[in-house]
């Protein structure tokens, strides 16, 4: 028997959306006791629960239901399970708060860090999950970023979780309470999950919920959103950050000033949790970036080919675009409201641009207007063979090709990340074989 299947004994949880999260979700509860069952829509995750007890809820005998964050539990359209919930006064919670749950039932004082934010939340996620473990912290970082929230363990008591907090995560917590919160920027994006920049602001802003005056409130003053939160933020003591903050050390994983936000907030953080600043400075010099983060992944003849396929609204690309005067930019997928019209300050950076997806045609109308170079590429593969053959007809020459799509993915990918392998993989093809 598992020393922690004491910890949610007796307790009984339906979990929905057999995913990244919740299928290792399921997992862990199993686990730590609780009685469990699964479900997923698709007939293949069901598949794959493997050794779980896979039905429908029967929210007559359940504690709490754990929904996919994936899975709208209100806009635009509740799942059926969570009307189901609702109407039988059943919560509906996310893994990260049965983690903290975890944790304080298994007597551990570990420390909570989350950190939210619409652009810059996985990066500042791992810099700080870096920059602590580099100095000797047991540090274990998740939920929206890597692994699903309860499969991060128990730490000790000296221990620090650094969890990036989707806002989808947010609306569903009850009992997690952040030692230290981060609230980087916000604008536009998910607004058919929240109804409108209100109810995405708010569903932001529960990061801060159940701090106290012990705790610590870190907010980016660089757009007037997260401006509005300075002083609603709740009784816990407040640091404001920027990009214009002076970094205690920069790194070449980091580019661009949105990056200095990042590293302010880091810093920030780190500081409450104890490190001074020269251990701080060397996990910052060290960090070695995330995957489809502006990520260099191959070189041809001094052109860098440049993976941001996370940039999956026009506020991200647009702190790619700033990093380079002269480029090739592929672009396009399911556009967020607005498109590319945020971009126009950044249309004399680009020499020629290269549109996929099935939006393509509505980001052409946009260039259009502003009598801008483009090409309808289609897909990715076309893109990048397009970009290869033009790299030597321009100049003068580009600094980079940048895949930077301003977009979802889901039109032609499982995720920015497979549309990130897939660009990684085709640009080293035509570099010859990397940087």
């Amino acid at each position: 028997m598992s020393a922690l299947s004491h910890i949610f004994a007796g307790e009984r949880f339906a979990v929905v959306g057999l995913g990244k999260a919740g299928l290792p979700a399921a997992r862990a509860l199993v686990a730590m006791g609780a009685d469990v069952t699964v479900w997923d829509d698709k007939e293949s995750a069901r598949a794959a629960a493997h050794g779980l007890v896979v039905a429908e809820p029967d929210f007559a005998a359940i504690d709490a239901l754990i929904l996919s964050p994936g899975i709208p539990h209100l806009l635009p359209k509740p799942h059926r399970f969570a009307d189901s919930a609702r109407a039988a006064y059943v919560p509906i919670l996310s893994d990260a708060d049965l983690l903290y749950r975890a944790v304080r039932r298994a007597g551990s004082a570990a420390r909570f860090v989350g950190i939210t934010g619409t652009n810059g939340k996985s990066t500042t996620t791992a810099l700080v999950a870096h920059i602590l473990g580099s100095a000797g912290v047991k540090v274990a970082a998740g939920g929206n970023l890597g692994e699903a929230a309860l499969s991060l363990g128990i730490l000790p008591d000296d221990g620090v979780y650094v969890l990036e907090m989707s806002s989808y995560m947010l609306e569903r917590l009850a009992a997690l309470h952040f030692d230290a919160a981060v609230m980087l920027n916000l604008s536009a994006d998910h607004i058919d999950r929240h109804g409108d920049m209100a109810g995405y602001a708010t569903a932001k802003r529960h990061i801060f919920d159940r701090q106290t005056a012990h705790d610590v409130a870190v907010i980016g003053c660089d757009d007037m959103l997260s401006r509005d939160m300075v002083g609603n933020h709740g009784p816990a003591r407040l640091i404001t950050i920027s990009e214009y903050d002076a970094p205690l050390a920069t790194a070449p994983t980091l580019p661009g000033s949105h990056n200095a936000q990042n590293i302010a907030a880091a810093t920030a953080v780190c500081r409450e949790m104890g490190l001074g600043d020269a251990a701080i400075a060397a996990g910052i010099r060290s960090y070695p970036g995330l995957p489809h983060r502006q990520e260099l992944v191959a070189e041809t003849y001094g052109v860098l080919w440049i993976n941001d396929s996370k940039a999956t609204n026009a506020d991200s690309t647009a702190r790619a675009l700033a990093c380079y005067d002269r480029m090739i930019w592929i672009a396009g997928g399911m556009a967020k409201a607005g498109g590319i019209e945020p971009l126009v300050e950044f249309f004399p950076r680009i020499q020629h641009t290269l549109l996929i997806g099935r939006d393509a045609p509505v980001f052409a109308e946009t260039l259009t207007r502003y009598g801008m170079a483009f090409t309808m590429a289609e897909t990715l593969e076309n893109a990048v063979a397009i970009a290869a053959r033009l790299i030597p007809t321009l100049s003068p020459a580009p600094q980079a090709v940048l895949l930077s799509p301003a977009t979802a993915s889901w039109d032609q990918f499982t995720g920015y990340d497979q549309r990130g392998d897939h660009f990684r993989d085709l640009a080293r093809a035509v570099a010859g074989g990397g940087t």
